[in-house]
């Protein structure tokens, strides 16, 4: 939804300073997160959210973006051109302020923009401070005009270049490395991104090119559904429970209102928000107040259409089930709180959503009584599979003492009592989980082995899920209960390890471990607080020389090594197929010691395409599995089967 802007006038004197430039380059995980591959990455959305509103104000219609051979990245948009005359107060000209100065744009006079994205409001500056050099090049009043900066500092004064037929902006840039430990721009990530922007601005073309190798890559993307196409994609193969889309698009003092939803037959409750432009994956006072409108408004259906039976009644979680959603507003002061600020604070806003979503989920449900029939009773069956999930849970605490306190016998657990400092190891296999409870040092680090495979969550209600005996065995051991009962205080560790055996039977087992906290668990995720161990797959040795490697180069590099030129005679390489293979001593120093080891945090980069990707590899439908598989088949290198 683009939002007009009434002034007209977009020139220097809209452009306000907060001064500070110095700071970046020495602390610039301050402003981009960090300066791996994820700061590295949001240099691009920086650039590209400055095109971002430009199209929300109403004047962009297109975004290309381009990544070039040797770390170049080129951002160009057909907005109206940042501003080239001189600024009144600073003396030199809008564009060099723009790239110069932090904290100085359009988005601080709301005359030129409304709303604007970008989480921090660090803006282009930062990403010209961080880059080796940066040019940009402006198309605006029949002019083109070209500057260029070396990390962060003016080399050529603002240069017409001529005559131009067009309008916008093209900035090109090359992270600096000096500063940044990764260069590798992943095409895969930046187009999850750009594609989220265009379901998110209906209407605009986002173009994503990718120029580095010889079969040229180029994806574009344009919704003119906005989040109704969001929706649609987002369920994938899942099979709708209810025909249409349900979808509005409202404008009230307090916010601008945009949301899309549909049920399907899954069991997992997909809800994505964002605050204009912004994912809010901790949710805030719009996503509260969604949920509230969204269960009295059902309930108040059914019970004025005489649904439901006698006492009965639908609680969040039964009207959320297999339910996908986008909801989008637009803020014009957003404040925003939580572990990573993306959590929205405002509290006008809970209200509005409410209203709206009140207003027009009632309207389409008595406009739609088929539909509305439908999703109905596909939350009664929630309700009842929640109330033999309260038996289950019953029996469960009897049985094994499930958010009773009583943890799982076959829990080795640490000695220490603080979250923050403990650990608990998710190990596959009886033979593996001996040798790390040998292994483990006991102060900090807990054990539980898992028997077997556990249960597909992807598949099933929560009374199966709480039926499974590993699942319940991981829920009383982490502590914190589980979806509607869930609370991240209580967690008993702050590092959840998967740790499996390096073949299929341990993939699988991992990828079922990540379904399992994705759709069961998600805050572990999103604090951080799961994490993949890494055990080597080979033992190099030779006399008293030996060296754990953890691919097939890192193998062939070391047997090099060992043979010196030689024959090689005396060097014996072990496979290690299974964590089993492994003595106590072994596994310690190669996979749990915290001084040697190397473990891998779990995050989610983009929640929409994690929820397809679970959809698709764990769900019912066979065919997109087998399309995913052919797919990627080739990025797969040495699997052992």
């Amino acid at each position: 939804m683009a939002v007009k802007s009434r002034a007209g006038d977009y020139t220097s004197r809209q452009i306000q300073v907060l001064k500070g430039l110095e700071a970046v380059r020495k602390r610039p995980g301050m402003y981009i997160g960090s300066t791996s591959a994820r700061g590295l990455h949001h240099l691009v959305y920086e650039v590209v959210d400055n095109s971002i509103d430009e199209a929300m104000a109403g004047h962009c219609a297109s975004i290309r973006v381009v990544i070039r051979p040797g770390d170049i990245i080129s951002v160009d948009d057909d907005g109206r051109g940042i501003p080239v005359d001189m600024h009144p107060t600073e003396g030199v000209p809008g564009v060099e302020l723009a790239m110069t100065t932090l904290h100085a744009g359009g988005k601080f006079d709301k005359t030129s923009y409304k709303v604007s994205g970008g989480l921090h409001g660090v803006g282009v500056s930062v990403v010209n401070a961080l880059s080796e050099w940066l040019e940009v090049e402006v198309r605006r009043g029949g002019r083109r005009y070209h500057q260029r900066y070396e990390r962060g500092i003016r080399t050529t004064d603002l240069t017409d270049l001529g005559a131009a037929n067009d309008r916008g902006t093209l900035v090109t840039f090359k992270p600096d490395p000096e500063v940044f430990t990764e260069l590798d721009f992943s095409f895969d990530r930046l187009s999850a991104r750009l594609r989220e922007l265009a379901f998110l601005n209906k209407g605009l073309e986002i173009v994503l090119r990718d120029e580095r190798t010889d079969e040229e890559v180029e994806h574009v993307y344009r919704y003119d559904g906005g989040l109704a196409e969001f929706v649609t994609w987002l369920r994938g193969s899942r099979s709708p429970v209810h025909e249409n889309v349900i979808y509005f698009d409202t404008a009230r003092p307090e916010a601008e209102i945009e949301l899309a939803m549909q049920y399907d037959d899954g069991f997992s409750e997909n809800i994505h928000t964002f605050v204009n432009n912004i994912n809010t994956h901790e949710g805030g006072t719009h996503l509260t107040g969604f949920r509230a409108a969204l269960t009295r408004t059902i309930n108040d259906y059914a019970r004025r259409n005489r649904i439901f039976k006698k006492d009965e009644n639908l609680s969040g979680d039964d009207v959320r089930e297999g339910l996908t959603c986008v909801l989008s507003v637009k803020v014009m002061e957003p404040q925003f709180e939580g572990q990573t600020k993306t959590k929205l604070g405002n509290s006008e806003v809970r209200g509005a959503v409410e209203t709206a979503v009140n207003e027009h989920l009632s309207a389409f449900l008595e406009e739609n009584p088929r539909s509305a029939k439908a999703l109905i009773e596909k939350s009664l069956q929630a309700a009842r599979a929640r109330m033999a999930a309260r038996k289950a849970r019953d029996l469960a605490r009897k049985k094994s003492g499930l958010e009773g306190g009583v943890l799982p016998g076959k829990l080795a657990d640490c000695s220490i009592a603080d979250p923050a400092l403990s650990e608990i190891y998710l190990v596959e296999g009886d033979s593996a989980g001996g040798s790390a409870k040998q292994g483990r040092d006991r102060s900090f680090q807990a054990i539980l082995p898992l028997k077997g495979k556990i249960l597909n969550v992807e598949k099933a209600r929560i009374d199966k899920i709480l039926s499974n005996d590993e699942i319940r065995a991981m829920v009383t051991a982490i502590g914190a209960g589980i979806r509607e009962d869930f609370d991240i205080e209580k967690a008993r560790y702050h590092k959840i390890i998967i740790m499996t055996d390096a073949d299929v039977d341990g993939a699988h087992i991992r990828t079922l471990l990540l379904t399992f906290f994705f759709r069961q668990m998600r805050e572990l995720i999103d604090r951080g607080y799961v994490y993949i161990a890494q055990p080597p797959l080979y033992r190099v040795h030779k006399g008293k020389t030996e060296r754990y490697v953890y691919s097939d180069a890192e193998r062939d590099q070391e047997v090099s090594r060992l043979s010196n030129g030689k024959d090689g005679k005396g060097i014996s390489v072990q496979r290690y197929k299974g964590l089993g293979e492994m003595n106590p001593d072994q596994l310690w120093k190669t996979t749990m010691d915290p001084d040697a080891r190397t473990i891998l945090r779990v995050t989610v980069e983009s929640a929409a395409e994690a929820d397809r990707i679970f959809s698709r590899l764990m769900g019912d439908e066979v065919e997109p599995r087998r399309r995913f598989i052919e797919e990627n088949a080739r990025y797969v290198r040495n699997l052992d089967v």
